[in-house]
């Protein structure tokens, strides 16, 4: 089934919206919105100060979703994030109150800053998109997002975030500086306030749904399918390698490759949507051997490695 060509123009707005705000960056928007399309969690790993979090607010806005924002440290407990059950008198019951989670866009940021424990409690979420309370089970409300950033250079009082919990992210990205013709720009475009405050929504949360929905049809071929399962396959038998990409990932990375190619305009996966994504969709994915990491070979490497080993299809029945 063709994409609709009203579910391309929206995706557009929504991209020329968030460039509005994000200057220089069209790229890692693209990559962002792949990952909300295709119903992915999206880790930034980037240094303070580069737009992360007012690109995901304006994502929020663009899109007339729920946004919430948890700010992680040492003392943030599992129950702050989920939600806890309170006692009323009068009724004589616990009654839920929702936590933070309960919204369409929940940002976590410095998601390493908080204990392993109260990451524990971002798994179900991030997973089963519902939180379990004193033992009753409550829905999110969908469609729902994670966008977690994390401070890749000051290491004092942060947590590694476990393999499992990486796995759950669709993607891992990062922004980096502008350069100095966009930086200036910035500094332009900013002296009449943030550009984020003059923003306006562009669609709303039942047709992202929707579109959801829609690009489950982008059609992929076998020889594709083949294509991406070889590189997943390799990641797992690469000497340099201690834990591949797990099934889970070759999931995502279907999906990811799916909505790429829409947000592209077509209804159909290439070879290249599959190298493009390949490096933010698996490397975080990948975890080296002790002896490879002091050699100083990175995950990004050994992908690329794979990637120009593995032969590409040349052609595609439809």
């Amino acid at each position: 089934m063709p994409i609709r060509n009203e579910s391309i123009q929206i995706i557009s707005e929504v991209r020329s919206n968030l460039e509005s705000c994000i200057l220089g960056k069209s790229f890692e928007i693209q990559l962002l919105l792949t990952a909300l399309l295709a119903g992915g969690h999206v880790l930034i790993e980037d240094v303070p100060g580069t737009g992360k979090t007012q690109l995901i607010k304006a994502l929020a806005k663009s899109i007339s979703g729920d946004y919430r924002r948890i700010q992680c440290n040492p003392d943030i407990l599992p129950s702050d994030i989920t939600g806890v059950s309170v006692f009323h008198p009068r009724e004589e019951q616990f009654n839920f109150r929702p936590g933070p989670v309960m919204t369409n866009i929940l940002l976590v940021d410095e998601i390493n800053r908080a204990t392993t424990k109260t990451q524990s409690a971002l798994l179900e979420v991030m997973e089963e998109r519902n939180v379990t309370v004193d033992g009753e089970t409550h829905e999110l409300p969908k469609p729902f997002m994670l966008c977690a950033t994390q401070n890749p250079i000051d290491f004092e009082g942060t947590y590694m975030l476990p393999e499992a919990q990486l796995d759950r992210f669709m993607m891992k990205m990062s922004l980096g500086y502008p350069d100095a013709i966009t930086e200036k720009t910035l500094l332009l475009k900013h002296q009449d306030g943030q550009p984020i405050d003059r923003l306006a929504s562009v669609t709303h949360m039942v047709q992202i749904a929707a579109m959801q929905i829609e690009i489950r049809d982008v059609y992929i071929s076998d020889a594709i399918t083949d294509y991406m399962l070889s590189i997943i396959r390799n990641t797992r038998e690469h000497t340099a390698v201690l834990l591949g990409a797990s099934p889970r990932a070759s999931l995502s990375f279907m999906m990811a490759c799916k909505a790429y190619a829409c947000i592209e305009g077509r209804d159909y996966v290439l070879p290249d949507d599959v190298k493009i994504l390949a490096p933010y969709v698996l490397s975080h994915r990948i975890l080296l051997r002790p002896e490879s990491r002091l050699e100083s070979i990175n995950a990004t490497s050994v992908l690329q490695s794979i990637i120009q080993q593995v032969k590409v299809p040349v052609t595609m029945e439809r």
